[in-house]
């Protein structure tokens, strides 16, 4: 599959992607809401191989995201089931951009093909999740119009209990 923009390209990952990935998860900048804070090189290649995966068994996934201009890889996008939130199994929207990439609408011009993707699948509901102290994916999912559901509130089961990191907050959007 291939999701095409204005400005990008989203597709499947290739072993091309996987240095500039690893750079990605290694910047402390980029990861400081994440858990765990950074990743090496084989704990980056595993989360594009599980993507693959999830591609490979549901025809969506967080996805490599490039420029069209130069073919630069700025980070991943995408759709992916998730048993991370309370209730029933969720379809999540996410993205994971380098620091060279942020404040440029890269997240919302994803976030916009990826809800019209989601449309096409006749996908009923997308939601997002963050920690959250991550003010600054709070107000992305806002700019897309996402809506918080305060009673679905939870702490992550991925992140240590007395972390700053477990509170997360949970935010729907009804396609």
């Amino acid at each position: 599959m291939e999701i095409e923009t204005d400005r990008l390209i989203i597709r499947p990952w290739t072993d091309d992607d996987l240095p500039a990935f690893a750079a990605i998860n290694a910047d402390a900048d980029v990861r400081r809401y994440y858990y765990p804070a950074i990743l090496n090189r084989a704990e980056s290649d595993k989360v594009v191989e599980d993507c693959i995966k999830h591609l490979g068994k549901y025809g969506f996934a967080f996805l490599a995201t490039t420029r069209k201009a130069d073919g630069t890889l700025i980070g991943g996008t995408g759709l992916s089931w998730t048993n991370d939130v309370p209730g029933d199994p969720a379809i999540e929207i996410g993205w994971i951009l380098g620091r060279p990439y942020w404040r440029k609408g890269y997240a919302r011009e994803t976030g916009e093909a990826w809800f019209a993707h989601a449309r096409s699948l006749r996908v009923t509901e997308v939601i997002g999740y963050t920690s959250a102290i991550n003010t600054p994916s709070r107000a992305q999912m806002e700019a897309l119009g996402m809506i918080r559901d305060p009673a679905a509130d939870f702490a992550d089961p991925t992140v240590p209990a007395d972390n700053t990191l477990s509170p997360h907050v949970l935010y729907r959007m009804l396609l």
